[in-house]
């Protein structure tokens, strides 16, 4: 069997197993469709519990939000609507926070099941931030690579790009996100406990308080942080790709941002790995 007869007979399996195609089009490909039904269901059960197992993965917290049941059902539901069109499972799922938005949206119209909570959306994009970044490529340390950022001292800001970690990402959302996250770990982050990290985040939702979430990994560890509205500002002029002059630019009517605190807690972070005077996205 050709390469491309190989690869249009797995897409057409790919495509009855998402019942987005009727089982006769695996006709060409059978000798016998005797057993094609049962064979079917094995392949349906099997797929099934590997969406799950994929997604729960990836997706701990609005696992535990959920609830295992919901869950289950909703990886199901995820893995016949947008099927993983890569053999590596870790790459499923990207789709998730979307489908949860478009059953809020659904919820909203009366024409769909309930979403239990809206933040949950949004907590399901942080998390695939989260294993995006457990995933990355490694980077030269900051810290290991000697004059890593001597080009702020000489180099107009205009043309110098400072370089975040592969895998670093930040997430503006108008619910608590990175509070739900930082709750449901085992330690939480920078939280006497995690009676007073729940008890914060419902202070949260009561305000109706959002967050800019800042996802970057230190070491082996993936962290999330809380940035202020300048730090995130700042920060997410940066991970589009400007130039820092046009970072600052940015914030020039706002006197209460500190570019030399910014920059100490980010070194301490982790999330920085150096400068550099050519535009990284083209050089």
């Amino acid at each position: 069997m050709s390469a491309n007869r190989e690869a249009d007979r797995q897409q057409q399996l790919l495509a009855v197993l998402g019942r987005s195609a009727e089982p006769a089009a695996l006709a060409p490909w059978l000798r016998d469709d005797g057993h094609l039904q049962r064979g079917l269901q094995v392949y349906r059960a099997n797929a099934g519990a590997l969406a799950e197992r994929a997604l729960a993965a990836a997706y701990p917290v609005t696992q535990q939000l959920l609830g295992a049941a919901s869950f289950a059902q909703l990886a199901r539901a995820l893995w016949q609507q947008e099927p993983p069109t890569r053999g590596d499972a870790a790459a499923f799922g990207a789709g998730l926070a979307d489908f949860l938005a478009a059953c809020g949206a659904d919820e909203a119209q009366g024409a769909g099941p309930a979403l239990p909570e809206p933040y949950l959306p949004d907590v399901a994009r942080l998390e695939w931030a989260v294993h995006g970044a457990t995933t990355a490529a490694d980077a030269a340390d900051a810290q290991q690579v000697p004059h890593a950022f001597d080009r702020l001292a000489d180099t107009d800001p205009a043309t110098l790009w400072l370089l975040p970690r592969p895998g670093t990402a930040l997430l503006l959302s108008v619910h608590p996100v990175a509070g739900i996250w930082l709750a449901h770990q085992p330690v939480a982050n920078e939280v006497a406990s995690v009676a007073d990290a729940f008890q914060a985040v419902r202070a949260a939702l009561a305000r109706g308080q959002g967050e800019s979430a800042l996802v970057w990994r230190q070491g082996w560890q993936v962290r999330v942080a809380a940035l202020d509205e300048d730090d995130a500002t700042f920060t997410r002029r940066l991970l589009q790709g400007v130039p820092l002059g046009d970072a600052l630019g940015a914030l020039s009517d706002r006197p209460g941002f500190d570019f030399k605190s910014w920059f100490v807690a980010t070194l301490t972070r982790g999330w920085l790995v150096g400068a550099r005077a050519e535009n990284p996205g083209i050089a």
